[in-house]
């Protein structure tokens, strides 16, 4: 049996070794460590300077992921001021594009990533569903910062990236979001709860592996997913009513058909459907405001029609018809698709996917194309969007065809598919096709572009989530709207176009430089925020009353007809002082640790 001051020592070690090599004098005679550990006593700043040398030394990104990771596990507070002193640097090793090759891997290298008995999240069985009191118990009891978490990512791991159905090895999607939602925007990485829905793979690769780590089993049909899922749902939320959900990474009908199910029953979103919407809805309002052609004389052309695909779609149609006014019909008619079959129209002879049908042309006279080139040629778009997963999709003669096309404009290029191994194209390949005049934006992250003739550099967009979707989460967690409406997440895009600087407006950048990630995300989640109490979603009297005593100048709080993405200062300061942050030394690590253990045993 415990003594009574065991759990206490036990949490005063933890800070101690947390601290690591700064540790002070006091704290190591108190632990019974003199001579146990090297002498020096260093601050944070050495130690972040050790990690980044012993980073930088490893020889490939899968390397580098796996020294992340085990800091992640051993050193939260240097982990992220590591990461936020280089995130343009580490940012594509803990999430896209490393994330996708250490999913690959995850069951080869998942036991040297995390220490022994240390609970990294849930992994969660069919037959785990239905106990889940139990499995939210031994979550609590391995934890050692027993608070409750504010934001789950959940996968069952089905559709990773562009690389299909990875199963349990799925885990490293929620793991690596949840850090960016605490680098990129603030959300305290003790209050994070990564889960993977482990129904087994229709990968015969894994199945196969003798080395897999999940359920060696195909998947369920519709009706246990769907049976099991609820079981999960309803069990997180009795365990953590407050639990903000964040699908990811679904089969395209599952992630809709969970959004349509649970959107106003538990506080969720789906960022593959909402999140990738909202930030090509960004760039997009940026690019067509540049793009020397009338937004209602738009023709928008999608290579690509999953969840990703129409959920972009959609927002777009928002735009015209919030902003330009447009009737939705008018609106619609200006988007075209094409999928593996060609472009999709009513009268093309198969069955489509119900998300399919929205957008299936009904005005084709009977014209079919069998493919994009084909569909580039009978559409003549302004704008090319890619969601395909299909490498090098865009080819040289179809961007140079819609350089041709848009002679008197600017093409809109936007090949949006991650990794880098699945983008339709590159930055520099839009670049010379186009004569130097693209709008581009892509999903992954590309090299800055140097124009031979002019020596101007160019600084490509990318439309990646990770703008979004953090500050989605912490307006969700701040404010705790009842539910998550398209208008609030209209309102983020918005905002996303507004906080370009003059520079970046000056270069043609789409999106705000990468490095001023944390500040705009104070922005988005201001103007979420802001949204959702216009729409009178908030009940928590604290965000009342600032964002109604403090609505930007000529707004109303009771008219929540326009969708601007404004808020006032009053509010970004708010949320600016609610992120969370690493402590900038090790006594301030100390005192906010201490503080926490007293406020938890009270």
């Amino acid at each position: 049996m415990s003594e009574p001051g065991d759990s206490r020592r036990n949490s005063m070690e933890l800070i101690g070794t947390r601290a690591g090599t700064a540790m002070p004098a006091e704290m190591r005679q108190a632990l019974h460590l003199k001579g146990l550990i090297p002498s020096s006593i260093e601050n944070y700043s050495k130690q972040e300077l050790r990690a980044y040398g012993q980073l930088m030394s490893k020889s490939t990104n899968l390397e580098k992921y796996e020294f992340l990771a085990a800091l992640r596990s051993l050193n939260v507070n240097l982990f992220f001021r590591l990461v936020l002193s280089h995130f343009r640097d580490i940012a594509p090793l803990i999430y896209t594009p490393t994330v996708g090759e250490a999913c690959v891997n995850y069951s080869h290298i998942y036991p040297f990533l995390y220490p022994y008995k240390t609970s990294i999240g849930l992994f969660i069985t069919l037959n785990d569903a239905e106990n889940m009191d139990m499995v939210i118990e031994n979550y609590r009891q391995l934890t050692p910062d027993p608070v409750d978490p504010e934001i789950t990512v959940i996968t069952d791991g089905s559709r990773i990236l562009g690389l299909g159905d990875l199963g349990v090895n799925g885990m490293g999607i929620p793991i690596g979001k949840l850090q960016l939602y605490v680098a990129a925007a603030g959300l305290n990485p003790g209050r994070t709860l990564p889960i993977v829905l482990d129904f087994g793979t229709d990968s015969e690769r894994y199945l196969n592996d003798p080395l897999y780590l999940g359920t060696r089993e195909h998947r369920p049909d519709d009706e246990k997913f769907y049976e099991a899922t609820k079981k999960v749902l309803e069990g997180l939320h009795r365990a953590f009513p407050g639990l903000l959900v964040q699908f990811e990474d679904f089969s395209t009908d599952h992630a809709f058909g969970l959004l349509r199910e649970w959107r106003q029953k538990l506080l969720c979103f789906n960022d593959d459907i909402q999140g990738t919407g909202c930030v090509i809805l960004g760039g997009f309002i940026s690019a067509v405001q540049r793009a020397g052609i009338p937004p209602e004389d738009q023709r928008i052309l999608f290579l690509g029609a999953g969840s990703a695909g129409v959920g972009v779609a959609k927002q777009l149609v928002d735009y015209f018809v919030i902003d330009h006014k447009m009737p939705r019909d008018k609106a619609r008619s200006m988007f075209w698709f094409v999928d593996s079959r060609g472009m999709i129209t009513a009268d093309r002879g198969d069955t489509l996917a119900k998300h399919k049908i929205v957008f299936a042309r009904h005005d084709n006279n009977g014209v079919q194309c069998k493919n994009l080139e084909e569909a580039v040629e009978y559409v003549k778009p302004t704008a090319l969007i890619g969601l395909s997963t299909i490498h090098k999709a865009f080819s040289e003669k179809i961007l140079q065809r819609m350089n041709e096309i848009n002679k008197d404009a600017r093409p809109i290029i936007f090949p949006l598919s991650n990794p880098e191994t699945k983008a339709e194209c590159t930055f520099e390949e839009a670049m010379r096709c186009t004569d130097n005049r693209v709008l581009f934006a892509s999903g992954t992250a590309f090299p800055e572009y140097t124009i031979p003739e002019t020596s101007e550099v160019r600084v490509p967009g990318q439309g990646n989530n990770m703008y979004v979707f953090p500050p989605i989460g912490l307006g969700a967690v701040l404010c705790k709207p009842e539910w998550i409406t398209d208008t609030m997440i209209y309102a983020v895009a918005k905002a996303l176009a507004s906080s370009r600087n003059d520079e970046e407006k000056d270069g043609d950048e789409l999106y705000p430089r990468i490095d001023r990630i944390r500040d705009v995300s104070a922005e988005l989640a201001a103007a979420f925020i802001t949204q959702a109490v216009r729409e009178n979603l908030v009940k928590e009297p604290h965000w009342l009353d600032i964002v109604n005593a403090n609505m930007p100048e000529n707004c109303s709080a009771d008219d929540d007809s326009i969708i601007d993405g404004r808020f006032s200062k009053r509010v970004l300061g708010e949320v600016k002082t609610l992120m969370w942050k690493p402590a900038a030394s090790v006594e301030q690590y100390i005192v906010e640790s201490i503080t926490n253990i007293n406020a938890d045993e009270m």
